[in-house]
Order: structure tokens, then sequence, then C-alpha cells
């Protein structure tokens, strides 16, 4: 029997090609880009925030399951902006050109597909997917409807990154063997969420496609801590630094990998572990030399390190972090030493630096492409291959198995 909720799951990214005939399908060069925004939470708004103040691009239409979300986020979009708590509903109704998705994870491809199949270009938070299985299905989305899709990690569109990147590429730090990827937080009491109540809310909307569940507060506020909404540090936080070495290295796909994980803060609250490591290997190259190795450890218990990246070379390591690049020679290498300090006076390694606005760059890169139709900085085969590292993280925790 069909409940209320799997026939909203099963219709929502389902031939909404008559609502596509309402948006207009070409844009020229001077013309106002009209975009709704689905998931006007935290993140969501952040992203608002900056899209509103780029040129030539109105906010029109919000929507979100959350009454108190879609009235925050009404507050940063055009003055008359419709709201909606139905992705249908806006896109039959309003006459859009692009679409935010800043859902959280299990809500990335259906809302993302939808908009696709609608006739818009999309701006997606990472990670593009909630499970592996789900990749394909976005990239025909993308690529049958001819859509302009940019996946939100943000450290592509990140220059003095595209230039770290470039020393590397021309062989500054010699062959990469090894890769080292940190995420470390010290916010141990982050684990409970405020209350809500459940009136305000359309928690069927919400499910989606997940499996049925009573409404509760924690697994909607805290929902990238519960295996049915999102996938924890590996794909919260772990995809950006997987993005940035993939785009790096290109290093094809995991061929193995090798997970720990354990609740040191958050047990009995969180289902995905709050401290995490893991290691991931790479196919031989076609000359059989062995692709990289690359360790990942991510926790809320110790911010040592904080949020980098390094690149450990036969010549050199390259440091990278949201702030700057180092490059760091190995003893009689003969390279010489080189860096890139946006914000000399912050420390190293911290989350966000004010001098670095990557996610305006990229979202500045996403609006030029729907206009030029080239190519983003992260597309649709970029954003699916790197969430892939981190659901590959995931399968390898001990008791998960899953893609």
């Amino acid at each position: 029997m069909h409940t209320r909720r799997t026939v909203l799951a099963a219709s929502l990214a389902a031939g909404l090609h008559a609502a596509g005939r309402s948006a207009r399908a070409s844009r020229l060069i001077n013309e106002t880009i009209d975009v709704g925004v689905v998931g006007p939470g935290g993140r969501g708004r952040w992203l608002m925030d900056r899209l509103r103040n780029v040129p030539g691009v109105r906010i029109v239409a919000v929507c979100d399951v959350w009454d108190e979300a879609r009235a925050a986020g009404l507050k940063l979009a055009d003055p008359r902006a419709a709201a909606f708590a139905d992705l249908r509903k806006m896109l039959a109704e309003t006459k859009l050109d692009a679409a935010l998705v800043a859902t959280p994870d299990h809500q990335h491809v259906p809302c993302s597909v939808a908009c696709c199949e609608a006739g818009l270009d999309v701006y997606c938070e990472k990670p593009l997917t909630h499970t592996a299985a789900e990749g394909d299905r976005m990239i025909r989305a993308v690529r049958d409807n001819k859509r302009i899709l940019q996946v939100g990690t943000q450290h592509r569109s990140m220059p003095h990154l595209a230039e770290a990147r470039k020393l590397l590429q021309e062989g500054a730090a010699g062959e990469i063997y090894k890769v080292r990827m940190t995420w470390n937080r010290n916010n141990p009491g982050r684990g409970r969420a405020p209350q809500v109540d459940p009136s305000t809310v359309d928690w069927d909307l919400f499910l989606g496609d997940a499996p049925d569940q009573p409404f509760d507060s924690q697994r909607m506020r805290n929902w990238r801590w519960y295996w049915d909404f999102g996938g924890g540090i590996f794909t919260d936080l772990m995809v950006h630094w997987a993005d940035t070495a993939r785009w790096f290295l290109q290093p094809g796909e995991v061929s193995r990998a090798v997970s720990v994980g354990d609740h040191f803060t958050t047990a009995g609250l969180w289902e995905t572990p709050d401290t995490v490591q893991t290691l991931l290997s790479f196919p031989a190259s076609e000359d059989g030399a062995p692709g990289p190795q690359m360790h990942f450890e991510g926790t809320f218990a110790n911010h040592r390190d904080r949020a980098c990246t390094e690149f450990m070379g036969s010549k050199a390591t390259l440091y990278v972090d949201r702030g700057r690049y180092e490059l760091i020679p190995q003893h009689r290498s003969g390279v010489e030493p080189k860096e890139r300090l946006e914000a000399p006076d912050k420390l190293r390694g911290l989350d966000f630096y004010d001098a670095v606005d990557g996610a305006k760059y990229h979202l500045e890169n996403w609006v030029n492409c729907i206009r030029s139709r080239e190519e983003p900085t992260c597309p649709v085969e970029e954003g699916v291959a790197s969430a892939d590292m981190a659901h590959a993280a995931n399968a390898a925790l001990p008791g998960r198995g899953r893609g």
C-alpha cells in the first residue's frame, strides 16, 4: 500500500517536465538569473548571503519543510519571493532558471534530479550523493537534460589552491606517494540539538525516501550524524579534502579502504562515529607504479592539525589548507621552499578564513557557467567520484558494509 510519504518520494524526481516548460531554457548574457533555494538552513543561508550579491542574480523562491528555516530564507531573498514547503509546487508555480540545493544529504539527488528534469541549472551542496548507488542517476539527469551542475566542494575555486595544484602537477614535489588529510575539531559538546515544535515541520517531506520513523528533533537538526540522512565525518568533512586530492592527482577509484570509527564524545547520541580514520589505496599506473596511499583522520575530541592536507612526495611535501600552501623541500632535494599565505596572521588549518571566501568564488563560477554553458569547476562526474571516496571509507567501517 502506498503511503502519502512514499507517493511524495516516488513523484519528486519523476516526470517534472511539465514544470520544466515554465523554466526559461536559455540565458542571454545580460538577463537576470532567477534562482530558487531548496533548503535555506544554516548552510543554505550562508550560500544565499553570497549568491544574492552576485550581479545579475535574483533569489525569487525558497523551499523548506520547516517553517522557521523557510521564514529565515525569505529574509535573504527578493522582497517578492515566494515560499514553499513542497519542491514540486515550487517547480510548478514559479519561473526559475536555476536552483541552489542545500538540503540534508539524503535529499541531494532527489531534489537535484527533479530540478534538472524541470530544466534548471543546479548548485548542490556536498556530498553530491548519499550513497554510491545514486551516482549514475545524478549524472544521467545532468547530461540528458543538458544542465550545468556545480557541486559545493569549493576548494576548486580558491586561487591559492589552484596555484598549489599547478605546482604539484609541474613536479615541484616529485612523485607523490602519500596524502595525509585531517579535519580535527575540539567540540565535544555539540552532540545534542535544541527541540523543534513538530507542528512546524512537514516530516513526511523531510523523510523523503528514508525509512519511516517518528519525528525526532535530534535527527532533524543534527541529520549529518545519522545514517538515514547523512554520512558522518567522512561525507561531511573528509569529502572536501578527498575532492582536493582527486583534483590535484586524479588517482582513479579507490581499490581498497580500511577504516575505524568510535564514539568518544557522542556515545548513545550519534549513530555515525565522532572519531574516524581511513586508509585508502588506488590502482597502479600504466607503468606498474603503485597508486598513492591516502589517509584521513577526523575527530570532535581534539583539534590538533585542524583542517589540512599534505601531499608527501619524493622531493618535497606540499601542505595546503583553506588559507595557505607551503612547499617544504626534502633534505638535499634541490627544491626551493615556496609559500602563499592568504591570512598570515591566522592559525594554520582553520575551517574558514575571511580572506578566502571559497563559497563566493564557487557560486560566481556557477553563475558564469550558467551564462556561458561551460563546465563549472566541480561538475557532476567529479562530485560523484569524490563522494564515492567518502562512501568507500564509510563502507569499510566495521559493521557498516554500505555504499
